[in-house]
């Protein structure tokens, strides 16, 4: 049976409780701090990643990812506050993802915020986001996210379109 979880509670639990992503494709290392409205997840700018360029950079337009994960990481702790678990989601896009930067260095810690300004009951959203590295804004966005009421053919019915 399902119970409540209270934030601290989740706020202790590794990332690969909360989303999905694993291996190389989980960017983000942990959530900071979580509420009904909003997340701030961190994330390490790794120099020997897959993304690294020669510098061992991250190129600023995976920063469209990070905000993506910690959107699917506010969602999730959302579910799992409730005793339940998220729908999987897709990302639908963003109008305007603002780069203030073009990479972030290696090393670097990033900071993600991501401040949900939509939620229907169909599943569609809209989330404010920036990445900072220590007080200096990187990059924003706002992303527009889906979850499907069947995920599976959602999928299919996009692979067959």
């Amino acid at each position: 049976m399902s119970s409540t979880r209270s934030i601290e509670e989740l706020l202790q639990q590794p990332i690969e409780a909360i989303i999905p992503h694993r291996g190389t494709m989980l960017l983000i290392d942990a959530v900071n701090t979580f509420s009904e409205q909003a997340l701030s997840a961190r994330a390490t700018v790794r120099a020997d990643a897959w993304y690294a360029n020669a510098d061992g950079a991250m190129p600023a337009w995976i920063g469209i990812e990070l905000m993506a994960q910690a959107i699917a990481a506010h969602v999730a702790m959302l579910a799992m506050r409730g005793g339940g678990r998220a729908r999987p989601g897709v990302l639908l896009g963003s109008r305007s993802y603002k780069a203030l930067q073009p990479s972030f260095a290696g090393g670097a810690q990033l900071l993600i915020h991501a401040t949900e300004l939509l939620r229907s009951e169909e599943g569609h959203g809209a989330y404010e986001c920036t990445i900072h590295h220590g007080d200096v804004c990187c990059a924003e966005a706002v992303i527009k996210v889906f979850q499907p009421p069947d995920f599976q053919s959602f999928i299919e019915g996009s692979v067959s379109s």
